[in-house]
């Protein structure tokens, strides 16, 4: 039988195309150590001895602009170990009803605080992911934990989604990189004519949402005076599959669980 935290996760998934867990999955320590291992990536420091995959930010880059590296669970143990952390597994399987759960690529996400009098470049535009997803076939069930390695409040630039955005198919308003925050959502709502519904997720340290390939998502600047810390882990289930079974780009390594672990169920089921 069901449990009652799995019955409302995957009801609030289903309905709104997001779910933001209200207490914290990963314990302290492992978030503590991940922590660290963030430091320790942004400063080159690489204890797996393998760097990330190339990033658009890199060390020494301006530390006031937003901090995106690609796949630092390769580059960090500690890192690994928040990702693959089997609480995220078990909560993706919940919402998904998923035999299986694979990591195939995470994000490191250090938002710096805006400096007054300066333009702070640390916006996420409103995006769905699919739109830079496209090496996956499109009915693969895919999906992103986003998880906090601190207190994640209204001032810090919380990630925002917009409620029963899922089922309004791709759309070509969708860009990431853009720091034009408020002019982008006013062309996405006009473009599709649906309610606009934003719920910002709130989180403690070791918490995390899970969305949607499809969820409209962004965040804006951070006001709180300190950094944003947060992974997104995007994840599939054994609904999935490479276009043309590729092993390329996004891809690549999903054969290899030291760069992409499955942290739930069979892997067989991936077969």
């Amino acid at each position: 039988m069901q449990s009652e935290r799995t019955v409302l996760a995957r009801r609030r998934y289903q309905e709104d195309g997001f779910f933001i867990c209200p207490d914290p999955l990963i314990p302290q320590e492992v978030v503590d150590r991940a922590t660290a291992g963030m430091d320790s990536v942004r400063a080159g420091d690489y204890d797996t001895g393998t760097p990330p995959r190339p990033s658009r930010w890199n060390p020494g880059d301006d530390p006031n602009t937003l901090c995106k590296i690609e796949k630092p669970q390769i580059a960090s143990r500690a890192i690994m170990e928040l990702v693959s952390h089997p609480a995220l597994g078990e909560m993706a399987a919940d919402i998904s009803g998923a035999r299986a759960v694979q990591v195939w690529w995470v994000q490191l996400l250090y938002k710096p605080p805006s400096v007054p009098g300066q333009q702070a470049l640390t916006n996420i535009g409103w995006h769905q992911d699919y739109n830079y997803w496209g090496a996956w076939e499109e009915d693969s069930e895919l999906f992103t934990a986003w998880v906090a390695l601190g207190d994640v409040t209204p001032e810090t630039g919380p990630m925002n989604f917009v409620a029963g955005s899922h089922r309004w198919g791709l759309s070509t308003e969708s860009d990431f990189q853009s720091q034009e925050y408020d002019a982008l959502r006013e062309r996405i709502r006009s473009a599709h004519g649906q309610e606009w519904r934003e719920i910002p997720a709130i989180l403690p340290p070791g918490g995390a949402s899970f969305h949607h390939k499809l969820t409209f998502h962004g965040s804006g600047q951070n006001h709180s005076g300190k950094p944003r810390r947060s992974f997104a882990v995007h994840m599939r289930t054994e609904k999935s599959r490479p276009k043309e079974d590729l092993r390329q780009g996004l891809t690549a390594f999903i054969d290899d669980p030291s760069y992409c672990p499955i942290i739930y169920g069979d892997p067989t089921a991936f077969d």
